[in-house]
């Protein structure tokens, strides 16, 4: 990067480091450390639970997602909108009233304290798991940009973010992420502005749009039903419903968000108009990897885009990286040829367009083949990179076409989403690990002050837990896929468990803790035989530990009338 694109990072990201610092000086409290004294406005709710969503994995690896599986990915929030309206009608009402630090503690009242722990427990995993991999996202970035180790990268990545996150707690965090966020959408908007300027040949956002289209990348809607499609319209509407019920009324680095809420008004306002907001903005940015595919189509692509990772197949398979590059070179020419031919033969309504089409798909389904025996190779080597080169593809097309200042402020922008998640994800992990773990077993009550002290350390542990995730997070492939993977592993059965508390009033803490514990298994044995596609088993959890407490309550009840 040039001298002015590294001013602009840096001073961007100390910015809003010192502006956390600032704002959240002045702790004397867990009520304010861990829930900003509870006098967050609906906007400040709404992009908290935005910007905790929306992490550097969103904008980092979405595009690439669109470029190498189309849009169909967007489906995957269909089911949210629902989802809100049933976490304001049930889920926010009693979080208000019994004024929960965490969500877990509702159900130490509604069952027992083990059922407590339990729920706490399969939270505390997932979210330090996906955590790290949210650490490991801008660390690319890093290691790419300045050619360093990816372990030291994590390091620097992780421990930045700590400084305003241990120091300011909740009011820091939701005051930075509103900047934070702000600046992420006006940059990514100029992006895409940039993405059709840069378009060869005069070439103009309707002709890319049609490039995309017959590329199949944008396939918004997917009807067919199959169990193993990741994305198609069914799984999106019931598995993502169930996914998106569980996410943002079950896991803490969301209820966390809107239990900051000054009430009841400001809490339901910002998570539904976050079910108004998300799929628009994830199917802009979902656009941009569209449209990016049309970019690479009318100009040469790399053959790889993790430049390193194929730097080094040169480096150990010189011959077999030559076969490759003449193959590469050859296909490239023909496609970008093909590309120009059908808006020429498109913009004069030609006969010949259906046939240049049918050619240039053909030609499609050669690079990518091509792709997949280059990744082959790389993979395996012994080279220690990532699975598949789908998240440096928009951050190729930064730092080769952008100008000047835009490339560091780009680079800012994905920096200053992973803060915005992480930090939320840490302070929830904080007080999560605390209230419904530490605390639990402490029979002293603390003091204001310890318990500030506690809370602190707490955040500290889960950073450095976290870190120490992302050095492992490598052979990942699309990590925007990966932590949506792990979070469907543990939040059917936690959302089961709510859904159970709420609504099945007879059934008891050892019925339900059990119910959990054999849901989770059943969960993971569903995933290891590939029986469904990942975002089912949000369904398959929570509908197990409803089954199985049904069963046990059946079976207590026919125990009872034979004794």
């Amino acid at each position: 990067m040039s001298t002015i694109d590294w001013t602009v990072l840096i001073f961007t990201l100390v910015a809003v480091v010192v502006y956390g610092v600032f704002i959240g000086r002045g702790q004397k409290s867990n009520e304010s450390y861990l829930k900003a004294d509870n006098k967050m406005p609906w906007y400040i709710v709404l992009i908290g639970i935005m910007a905790t969503q929306a992490s550097a994995i969103t904008f980092l690896s979405a595009p690439g997602q669109a470029y190498t599986d189309g849009m169909r990915f967007v489906q995957y929030y269909f089911g949210l909108p629902l989802a809100m309206i049933v976490i304001c009608i049930t889920f926010i009402p009693i979080f208000q009233r019994l004024n929960v630090y965490t969500a877990y503690e509702y159900l130490e009242n509604r069952f027992d304290k083990k059922t407590r722990v339990l729920t706490s427990l399969l939270f505390l995993f997932s979210r330090g798991l996906s955590t790290g991999i949210s650490i490991y996202a801008p660390s690319i970035i890093l290691s790419s940009v300045l050619n360093w180790d990816i372990y030291l990268t994590n390091v620097l990545t992780g421990g930045i973010l700590l400084i305003y996150t241990y120091i300011g707690g909740a009011k820091a965090i939701a005051h930075t992420q509103k900047i934070q966020f702000l600046i992420i959408l006006g940059t990514m908007a100029f992006a895409g502005y940039l993405l059709i300027q840069n378009m060869p040949n005069g070439i103009g956002f309707k002709d890319a749009l049609y490039l995309a289209g017959k590329s199949g990348k944008l396939n918004v809607i997917t009807t067919e039903f199959d169990w193993k499609d990741k994305y198609n319209i069914w799984s999106g509407l019931i598995g993502g419903f169930f996914l998106a019920l569980s996410y943002f009324g079950t896991d803490q680095s969301q209820v966390g968000r809107y239990i900051t809420a000054k009430d009841n008004t400001n809490a339901k306002m910002g998570l539904l108009l976050n079910g108004l907001v998300k799929i628009p903005m994830q199917f802009a940015i979902l656009l941009i990897g569209a449209l990016l595919f049309a970019f690479f189509s009318l100009k040469p692509a790399p053959i790889y885009f993790n430049e390193r990772s194929y730097q080094n197949l040169k480096e150990t398979q010189p011959e077999q990286a030559a076969v490759f590059e003449k193959e590469h070179q050859d296909l490239q020419t023909k496609f970008n040829s093909e590309s120009k031919e059908i808006l020429k033969l498109k913009e004069a309504q030609s006969p010949q367009l259906n046939k240049t089409i049918q050619d240039f798909k053909n030609t499609q389904t050669e690079v990518k083949a091509l792709h997949g025996r280059v990744e082959e190779a790389i993979n395996n080597s012994n080279y220690n990179a990532e699975k598949t080169d789908t998240n440096y593809i928009f951050l190729y097309f930064v730092k080769n076409t952008l100008p000047v200042g835009m490339i560091g402020l780009l680079f800012a922008v994905i920096f200053l989403a992973s803060w915005g998640s992480i930090s939320a994800a840490l302070n929830s992990l904080a007080a999560c690990s605390l209230k419904d773990v530490h605390l639990i077993f402490k029979k002293e009550v603390p003091d204001d002050a310890t318990e500030l002290k506690y809370s602190r350390l707490h955040t500290l542990a889960w950073g450095i837990f976290s870190i120490g995730v992302a050095m492992f997070a490598t052979q990942m492939g699309s990590l925007i896929e990966a932590v949506n993977v792990l979070g469907s592993l543990f939040y059917g059965p936690i959302l089961g468990i709510f859904l159970v508390a709420f609504y099945y009033k007879k059934i008891d803490g050892a019925n339900v803790f059990i119910s959990a514990i054999l849901s989770e298994i059943a969960v993971i044995a569903v995933y290891n035989f590939d029986i469904v596609s990942f975002l089912w088993l949000n369904v398959i959890g929570a509908a197990a530990v409803i089954i199985f407490s049904t069963i046990g309550l059946l079976f207590y009840k026919q125990k009872a009338v034979n004794s």
